[in-house]
């Protein structure tokens, strides 16, 4: 999400200062908080570096944690992508920028549309969607436009980025249409990723909800050094909100994350909910928009999701800068409040969020000041 681009480029010219201002953050107390919650544990954020590379994009939106050292790749550093360029024109951002858990940013990858080896309606413009893979492979969604406006959407694709930065393939077409967010599980040689959709019908509409946000699920064959294949596409999930929005670009299905008996959760950001897909991983059919397990409360347009170390699902509002913790039967457990700034406070900051390697935080960006920052 964003505000005007005055607003958006004031912010990214003042990352520092704003960084600095929001390190010193206090947490409101959680509440509804019960011994078992996850986030209970933690009583601060901080700051951990700027995202805005030196091309200037801004509006982080995907958070992925790198799993081993490869490459450029550094096992428990965090890829960052960001959605806007320099002018802040939303679905034309092409950097992702790798940060050290200490605070060191360098630029990972930085995707020309205009040499992709394979096809990518619209170009680049790249979305909270984005995994690390084994052999160094780093998948990103893109929902390009081509002015910052969603009338110029176009369906994107998935790009395949290897260990050295460089793109080596997209996998696009079909159902793949506006990839927004997206989870992965791997093992034995292939890769599964579960990929939330929010373009089916959605610009024609013109700002009214259309219930077509789908869920896929692509099978991938790793090849170690080579690039993965596509096996398969399956769609598991359809008929979720989605719309076109001036501030948000889409609003739509966004979070996904897998639990451990293959649940896959999503974040339903226009009916304000968390909905659970059952066997996710092998099941052939569509379960529409799943069984919902919690809604309304204290959740407020849940963005990004991450499962945490306990199997609780943690998602961020995107209205009013809180994460909200929510156990598998569907109580809200714990809340805590992120990002205090904007009107109102907390409006549009986050998007993609993660737990930390050792288990014992929470990393997320904040879209205000364009700042992956740390809950612990």
């Amino acid at each position: 999400m964003t505000r005007s681009v005055t607003q958006r480029l004031t912010r990214a010219a003042a990352v520092t200062a704003g960084a600095a201002a929001l390190a010193a953050f206090a947490l409101a107390p959680a509440q509804a908080l019960t011994p078992a919650s996850f986030i209970g544990n933690f009583k601060k954020t901080t700051t951990v570096a700027s995202t805005v590379p030196a091309n200037g994009d801004v509006n982080p939106y995907g958070v992925a944690v790198v799993g081993h050292s490869i490459g450029m790749l550094v096992k428990g550093d965090i890829l960052v992508s960001n959605f806007n360029n320099s002018q802040n024109f939303q679905g034309t951002g092409t950097t992702i920028v790798q940060i050290s858990p200490g605070g060191q940013q360098s630029v990972f990858a930085q995707i020309d549309p205009t040499t992709l080896p394979g096809p990518c309606p619209g170009g680049v413009g790249l979305t909270t969607a984005l995994v690390d893979l084994p052999g160094g492979w780093v998948v990103v969604g893109s929902l390009p436009t081509t002015n910052g406006m969603s009338a110029t959407a176009q369906a994107g694709c998935l790009i395949v980025v290897g260990s050295n930065g460089q793109v080596a393939e997209t996998f696009s077409g079909g159902k793949i249409n506006g990839p927004w967010d997206m989870t992965a599980t791997s093992g034995a040689g292939l890769a599964d990723l579960f990929v939330t959709n929010v373009l089916n019908g959605t610009v024609a509409a013109g700002g009214a909800t259309v219930n077509r946000g789908t869920v896929l699920r692509l099978a991938l064959a790793l090849h170690g050094s080579l690039p993965p294949t596509l096996s398969s596409t399956t769609q598991i999930g359809s008929g979720f909100g989605e719309r076109t929005d001036p501030a948000a670009l889409v609003v739509g299905p966004t979070g996904v994350g897998l639990g451990a008996d293959g649940t896959l959760y999503v974040a339903d950001s226009v009916g304000n909910a968390i909905s659970a897909i059952p066997n996710a991983v092998r099941r052939g059919s569509d379960d529409g928009t799943g069984n919902v397990i919690t809604t309304g409360g204290n959740l407020n347009t849940p963005l990004g999701l991450a499962i945490a170390p306990n199997g609780d699902v943690l998602t961020v509002n995107g209205a009013d800068g809180q994460i909200v913790e929510t156990t598998r039967a569907g109580n809200q457990v714990a809340h805590r409040l992120l990002n205090s700034t904007g009107k109102p406070k907390g409006n549009g900051a986050l998007f993609g969020l993660a737990v930390t390697p050792a288990q014992d935080g929470v990393y997320f960006v904040d879209d205000d000041i364009n700042a992956l920052r740390l809950l612990s």
